[in-house]
């Protein structure tokens, strides 16, 4: 289960307020990729706080709540199919990252990110592999993203049927591959992601 040893770590160097930072929609052929920072008080307990993908749908949604309600700053932010397609993916995730973080009130002065990977942060921060169930402020900033991202899949579902996004969240499954074949790609793929559309990968 996380816990606070890597908030406490670095509060213990001077930092004050120490964010968590986690993403959601890396993998998917459409959509944005969202990332979530969160400050929680020191040592607060929220009953199920995990990693949101050890979560089942109905407890990310009762959670979901609670961290805003509980947290000292939460914020929320993304990175567009087209961001993705011209940084890439890795740099496209960091920008989400960097704006999730840049728009937290009061600030956030140290990020724990999840992964490992650190990159152009405006604020020092540490990779931690496996961050979202270690940290208690990284796994409530995985279920942010989650379940706004979780969210944002089902408006695209509603104004994009064809795909059927409700039901893969927009990952690359053979069924939505094989509608994106039938119906062609429209303006929330990412182009980078389905080179399976030339070289007819199943």
């Amino acid at each position: 289960m996380p816990g606070y040893e890597y908030e406490n770590e670095f509060c213990t160097r001077g930092y004050t307020a120490v964010c968590g930072v986690d993403e959601a929609g890396r993998g998917p052929l459409c959509g944005p990729v969202v990332a979530a920072a969160v400050i929680l008080p020191p040592g607060l307990y929220l009953e199920g706080l995990n990693d949101s993908k050890k979560l089942s749908e109905k407890k990310r949604e009762a959670l979901f709540p609670v961290i805003q309600k509980e947290a000292i700053a939460f914020a929320v932010a993304s990175a567009s199919p087209a961001e993705i397609d011209e940084l890439n993916i890795l740099n496209a995730t960091m920008l989400a990252m960097r704006r999730a973080i840049s728009a937290l009130s009061p600030a956030a002065d140290f990020a724990l990110i999840d992964g490992n990977t650190v990159r152009n942060l405006p604020v020092p921060a540490a990779a931690i592999v496996k961050g979202d169930s270690l940290s208690c402020s990284i796994a409530a900033a995985s279920i942010l993203a989650k379940v706004t991202r979780d969210r944002l899949c089902l408006e695209l579902d509603a104004a994009f049927p064809q795909y059927k996004i409700a039901t893969h969240k927009g990952y690359p499954t053979a069924e939505h591959r094989e509608l994106v074949r039938k119906f062609g790609p429209c303006e929330i793929y990412r182009q980078s992601f389905l080179k399976f559309l030339q070289s007819g990968e199943k």
